[in-house]
């Protein structure tokens, strides 16, 4: 009789089997480490309600973390025992919540934007005109692929974005030019990894076994790739994955400061700033709201700060008294 699967592994094989992200596996099976840590290394299927509310509230009073970072684990354990264990729990109404704060966006001005990006060059270049141009996460900026930029309709389709759902944004003209020279560098080094035995990326849904080869092709294959192979973690195929974030990340701060900007923004500020530009020029909260791949318009609401000034619209009396 075959031993049935650890627990964690588990886990890791119910969310490849939903299609969840391996960001998600990695995040959940953190969580769940955690709190099996926390009470002495006990079996989850030996603890309960109780013992979800202490960890959870243990977050919020002793390590004050985020609510965003509470509700997080709080999915995790509610996958755990749901999906997993096949446990329901309904009674966690006194677990004590992390503190939520309503944050205004960071948003650039057109100048700072400006100066920003043209401290970039190259592909960060793309990659922060991408973001800012055409309003995407800078995770739906990295896994772009080449069939999703559309030249002739001068668009981009944004798959799987946050939701899981898909959307159409805005490819800027200013890109065009440049883009297109980086996809025949791009081409030229899927070429060389073909040629070498490899040129396989991932594509997901198990795509790859529906569609014979496709995994080969020009059209699948990332718009910003990285510039090594690796090993995928979970098939173990040599591969070229899609560049790290954190690369775009460290950039665009670095520009920000060499900029000598002092707000305290980051690649999303790009997205933020695209949103608040196009309310500045008179477009309307619904179109945005498509644009941004916004669920609920009450979302994209928030851009609507900075059509007031400042202060709701009222003028200072010090400007008043000197007018």
């Amino acid at each position: 009789m075959l031993n049935s699967p650890k627990l964690l592994d588990q886990v890791r094989n119910l969310i490849r089997l939903k299609h969840y992200s391996i960001r998600t596996e990695g995040t959940y099976v953190s969580w769940i480490k955690r709190y099996i840590y926390f009470h002495n290394k006990r079996h989850p299927k030996d603890m309960g309600e109780n013992e979800i509310r202490q960890f959870l509230t243990d977050l919020a009073v002793n390590r004050k973390v985020a609510a965003s970072t509470q509700n997080q684990a709080f999915n995790a354990l509610l996958f755990l025992y749901r999906e997993v264990l096949k446990q329901e729990f309904n009674n966690l109404g006194d677990v004590v919540r992390a503190k939520t704060t309503r944050k205004l966006p960071v948003v650039y001005t057109q100048s700072e934007i400006r100066i920003i990006i043209n401290q970039l060059e190259g592909r960060n270049w793309l990659m922060g005109q991408t973001m800012y141009g055409a309003g995407l996460r800078v995770m739906e900026c990295v896994r772009l692929r080449v069939k999703d930029i559309d030249f002739g309709y001068r668009q981009i389709v944004v798959r799987d974005g946050k939701g899981r759902k898909d959307r159409i944004t805005l490819l800027p003209d200013i890109m065009v030019d440049n883009l297109k020279r980086h996809l025949e560098k791009v081409k030229s080094i899927h070429d060389f990894d073909l040629k070498a035995g490899f040129g396989t990326v991932y594509m997901p849904y198990a795509l790859e076994r529906k569609y014979k080869h496709a995994d080969r092709s020009w059209s699948w294959q990332w718009v910003f790739p990285a510039s090594k192979r690796s090993i995928d973690p979970r098939s173990k195929i040599e591969r070229r994955h899609h560049i790290n974030e954190s690369v775009i990340q460290k950039a665009v701060k670095k520009a920000t400061r060499s900029a000598g900007i002092t707000k305290t923004g980051n690649c999303h500020a790009l997205r933020h700033s695209f949103a608040t530009h196009l309310l500045e020029s008179g477009y309307d909260i619904r179109t945005i709201q498509e644009l941004l791949g916004h669920k609920d318009v009450s979302t994209t609401m928030i851009y609507t700060h900075v059509l007031n000034r400042g202060g709701r619209g009222v003028k200072s009396p010090g400007d008043m008294l000197w007018s």
